[in-house]
Protein backbone atom coordinates (compact mmCIF):
# COMPACT_ATOMS: atom_id res chain seq x y z
CA UNK A 1 0.00 0.00 0.00
CA UNK A 2 1.48 3.29 -0.98
CA UNK A 3 1.32 6.29 1.23
CA UNK A 4 2.66 9.54 1.06
CA UNK A 5 2.67 11.74 4.54
CA UNK A 6 3.43 15.33 4.37
CA UNK A 7 4.98 17.19 7.71
CA UNK A 8 6.70 20.60 8.32
CA UNK A 9 4.22 23.01 7.74
CA UNK A 10 3.06 25.33 9.53
CA UNK A 11 3.12 29.59 10.46
CA UNK A 12 6.44 31.37 9.24
CA UNK A 13 7.41 35.04 8.85
CA UNK A 14 8.13 36.66 5.36
CA UNK A 15 11.43 35.91 4.73
CA UNK A 16 12.07 32.82 6.85
CA UNK A 17 12.39 29.72 5.72
CA UNK A 18 11.03 26.40 6.30
CA UNK A 19 11.36 22.32 5.32
CA UNK A 20 8.92 20.32 4.51
CA UNK A 21 9.27 16.64 4.62
CA UNK A 22 7.03 13.71 2.30
CA UNK A 23 8.07 10.21 3.61
CA UNK A 24 7.19 7.47 1.49
CA UNK A 25 5.86 3.76 2.08
CA UNK A 26 5.03 1.54 -0.09
CA UNK A 27 7.14 2.84 -3.38
CA UNK A 28 11.26 3.78 -2.74
CA UNK A 29 11.84 7.34 -3.84
CA UNK A 30 15.12 7.13 -5.62
CA UNK A 31 13.28 5.11 -8.15
CA UNK A 32 10.33 7.93 -8.52
CA UNK A 33 9.73 11.04 -10.16
CA UNK A 34 8.80 12.79 -6.87
CA UNK A 35 7.15 16.09 -7.03
CA UNK A 36 5.89 18.79 -4.81
CA UNK A 37 2.56 20.85 -5.76
CA UNK A 38 0.56 23.45 -3.80
CA UNK A 39 -3.15 24.90 -3.50
CA UNK A 40 -4.15 27.81 -2.45
CA UNK A 41 -7.28 28.61 -1.23
CA UNK A 42 -9.97 29.09 -4.63
CA UNK A 43 -6.65 28.73 -7.23
CA UNK A 44 -5.97 25.23 -9.13
CA UNK A 45 -2.96 23.58 -7.92
CA UNK A 46 0.07 24.54 -9.18
CA UNK A 47 3.48 22.36 -10.04
CA UNK A 48 6.38 23.40 -7.60
CA UNK A 49 9.08 20.93 -8.31
CA UNK A 50 9.89 17.68 -9.07
CA UNK A 51 13.08 15.73 -8.49
CA UNK A 52 12.78 12.81 -10.89
CA UNK A 53 13.99 9.37 -10.46
CA UNK A 54 17.89 8.10 -9.27
CA UNK A 55 20.15 10.62 -11.56
CA UNK A 56 17.06 12.63 -13.63
CA UNK A 57 17.77 16.33 -12.08
CA UNK A 58 15.64 18.64 -10.41
CA UNK A 59 13.15 21.45 -11.41
CA UNK A 60 11.51 23.92 -10.55
CA UNK A 61 7.95 26.81 -10.95
CA UNK A 62 9.57 30.15 -12.33
CA UNK A 63 7.83 31.49 -9.15
CA UNK A 64 9.84 29.57 -6.64
CA UNK A 65 13.41 29.41 -8.26
CA UNK A 66 15.94 29.87 -5.91
CA UNK A 67 14.42 30.28 -2.99
CA UNK A 68 13.09 26.48 -3.08
CA UNK A 69 15.27 23.26 -2.65
CA UNK A 70 14.12 19.88 -3.54
CA UNK A 71 15.85 16.82 -2.54
CA UNK A 72 15.62 13.33 -1.14
CA UNK A 73 17.39 11.07 1.24
CA UNK A 74 17.00 7.50 -0.21
CA UNK A 75 18.56 5.79 3.13
CA UNK A 76 15.01 7.53 4.75
CA UNK A 77 12.86 6.93 1.66
CA UNK A 78 12.32 10.41 2.42
CA UNK A 79 11.86 13.68 -0.30
CA UNK A 80 12.27 17.20 1.35
CA UNK A 81 11.28 20.68 0.14
CA UNK A 82 13.67 23.21 1.76
CA UNK A 83 11.46 26.82 1.83
CA UNK A 84 13.83 29.98 2.28
CA UNK A 85 13.16 33.80 1.71
CA UNK A 86 9.06 32.94 1.57
CA UNK A 87 6.51 35.30 0.42
CA UNK A 88 2.98 35.60 1.68
CA UNK A 89 2.02 34.38 -1.98
CA UNK A 90 3.69 30.98 -1.18
CA UNK A 91 0.98 30.70 1.28
CA UNK A 92 -0.74 27.33 -0.13
CA UNK A 93 -1.38 23.44 1.16
CA UNK A 94 1.93 21.79 -0.36
CA UNK A 95 1.16 18.34 -1.21
CA UNK A 96 3.70 15.81 -2.34
CA UNK A 97 3.35 13.35 -5.49
CA UNK A 98 4.98 10.06 -6.90
CA UNK A 99 4.93 9.35 -10.38
CA UNK A 100 6.24 5.88 -11.37
CA UNK A 101 6.41 5.90 -15.11
CA UNK A 102 9.82 7.12 -15.03
CA UNK A 103 10.88 9.40 -18.51
CA UNK A 104 8.58 11.16 -20.30
CA UNK A 105 6.32 14.13 -21.00
CA UNK A 106 4.44 16.15 -17.95
CA UNK A 107 6.27 15.97 -14.94
CA UNK A 108 5.03 19.85 -14.45
CA UNK A 109 1.46 18.49 -14.41
CA UNK A 110 -0.78 16.73 -11.95
CA UNK A 111 -2.35 14.05 -14.28
CA UNK A 112 0.89 12.30 -14.79
CA UNK A 113 1.27 11.51 -10.59
CA UNK A 114 0.52 8.07 -9.72
CA UNK A 115 0.20 8.98 -5.82
CA UNK A 116 -0.70 11.98 -3.34
CA UNK A 117 0.11 12.41 -0.23
CA UNK A 118 -3.15 14.35 2.26
CA UNK A 119 -1.20 17.78 1.98
CA UNK A 120 0.57 20.45 4.92
CA UNK A 121 -0.52 24.07 5.37
CA UNK A 122 2.29 26.71 4.65
CA UNK A 123 0.73 30.26 5.84
CA UNK A 124 3.66 32.90 5.27
CA UNK A 125 2.86 36.08 7.39
CA UNK A 126 3.78 39.61 6.11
Amino acid sequence: QVQLVESGGGLVQAGGSLRLSCAASGLTVSWSNMGWFRQAPGKEREFVSVIGYRSAGTYYADAVKGRFTISRDNAKNTVYLQMSSLKPEDTAVYYCAADLGGFGPGLRTTSRYNYWGQGTQITVSS
